[in-house]
């Protein structure tokens, strides 16, 4: 179709594996010596809370701070009967070795055939790359529908997407179980030759606090803290994965400047974690910010709610990408006209990439009529989000 006849192409997955390693170990090391410009030191080990804001190094070493913050993320959930070992199926007689992200990420051979237990964003992540790089994928979801935190249409997207790629989806299962050679759920079964579980990270706090350091958990592990990210104890923080916010990298970093404001006695507003951005890495990618059309019907908001379709847009067809849309959602005034913009959704290509504007627009709490004006560059792809908030005002150039 592009006019580049390139042959049947063929996937080395152990030579993409070895160059996903070299991208990580280049962060890391640009990490490390960013860290060390700074004159921070690092302690290697397993670190623990114990009383007095010290920290116990497993390797017998002692910090006692002012400020101690709590930082260790989260580790992959897993269910009863998916046990995870890791091994081949032919180590385990056939039966299909069970996974978690920690383990798909460090594989350098492709099973013929996966399930992915878990719609959400990493169970859809998972199925999509799989698929893409030629895995007979079937997605199990116990809930109604895939990607429940996501705006329906944009939900609907992926869902069409995968049904057209030959992902088997699977929704409202239950009762699942493993035998040799197969996944089953009450009315189906798949033949695999593994499993990946993704259904959610905990976080990582077994054996984090030693003795009575005053510091709190939730019934589900989480530490407790307040808006300013402090725990019960004086001087003790914690953010990231191990308290009860978004688990999104960004956020965590979000977080960490916080709290280093908080230490330095500079202004710092509590984050709004209503309107964080979230990315979802499938094919066609996910990006939204704020509330879903469902969010706010429920709130009791009276809302106008405009879409408009990639397939439109001149450079989606270049690129030969037209698959999803932009949705934005705002509130709707006494005069009928569109006021605060309160949700943007999109689903399609490099939607992560494009989601700046409408994260703005949310957080400034600006209306169609504040953002219109500006001009989106042609071609591009932004152009879909200037359209859809052109037609809230109004003045529909492409979209009614």
């Amino acid at each position: 179709e592009f006019g580049i006849d390139a042959g049947r192409p063929t996937v080395d997955f152990g030579a993409s594996q070895a160059r996903k390693q070299r991208v990580v170990d280049t962060l890391w090391n640009g990490l490390s010596g960013l860290m060390k410009r700074r004159k921070i030191t690092t302690v290697t080990g397993f670190g623990r809370l114990a009383p007095g804001r010290t920290v116990q190094v497993s390797d017998g070493s002692q910090i006692k701070a002012d400020h101690v913050i709590l930082a260790p993320g989260s580790v992959p959930r897993t269910i009863p009967g998916f046990e995870i070992d890791g091994k081949s199926s032919e180590a385990r007689n056939g039966t299909p070795f069970v996974m978690t992200s920690d383990e798909v990420l460090a594989l350098d051979t492709l099973p013929s055939s996966v399930a992915v237990i878990g719609g959400g964003a990493i169970g859809c992540e998972f199925a999509s790359m799989m698929a893409d790089l030629g895995v007979k994928v079937t997605l199990l979801e116990v809930l109604p529908k895939l990607l429940a935190l996501c705006d329906a249409d944009v939900a609907n997207v992926i869902a069409n997407s995968f049904k057209k790629r030959g992902i088997d989806v699977h929704t409202g299962v239950q009762n699942l179980a493993q035998t040799p050679g197969e996944i089953t759920w009450e009315g189906g079964s798949a033949k695999v030759d593994a499993i990946i579980v993704s259904v959610g990270r905990r976080p990582y706090t077994e054996q984090l606090l030693v003795g009575d350091t005053g510091v709190q958990l939730d019934e589900r592990g989480f530490v407790k803290v307040d808006s300013h990210l402090r725990t019960d104890v004086e001087g003790v923080y914690a953010i990231g994965d191990v308290i009860a916010t978004p688990q999104l990298a960004h956020v965590g970093f979000a977080e960490g400047m916080q709290v280093i404001k908080e230490i330095l006695g500079e202004d710092a507003p509590p984050i709004d974690y209503n309107n964080v951005p979230w990315c979802i890495y499938t094919h066609p990618e996910v990006a939204f910010a704020g509330m879903s059309e469902q969010a706010a019907r429920d709130a009791g908001i009276e809302i106008i709610v405009k879409k408009d379709p990639y397939g439109g847009n001149g450079r989606a067809m270049i690129i030969g990408e037209t698959e999803g849309l932009v949705k934005v959602i705002a509130e709707k005034l006494q005069n009928g006209k569109a006021g605060r913009i309160l949700g943007v959704h999109m689903a399609g290509p490099w939607v992560t990439e494009q989601l700046g504007q409408g994260y703005l627009a949310i957080n400034w709490e600006a209306t169609p009529d504040d953002i219109a004006q500006f001009i989106q560059p042609h071609p591009s792809l932004s152009e879909t989000f200037g359209e859809t908030v052109i037609a809230l005002t109004g003045r529909g150039l492409h979209v009614g």
